[in-house]
């Protein structure tokens, strides 16, 4: 990867790496709505694709 960025002249940088420090509680009715929500989202990006599994 760095070859690939490098090639164009752009010099490569080592990043850190970060971890995740938050952990996501889905009880209650504020994860309720996360879960409502991302589920709307996921339908709605992915419709067809839902609609050709369903049709198996």
């Amino acid at each position: 990867m760095n070859k690939k960025v490098e090639a164009y002249g752009v010099v490569a940088v080592d990043r850190p790496k970060i971890k995740a420090t938050k952990q996501l509680d889905l009880s209650g009715d504020t994860g309720q709505q996360i879960v409502k929500s991302e589920t709307k989202l996921a339908l709605r990006t992915h419709a067809k694709t839902f609609k050709r599994l369903a049709d198996m």
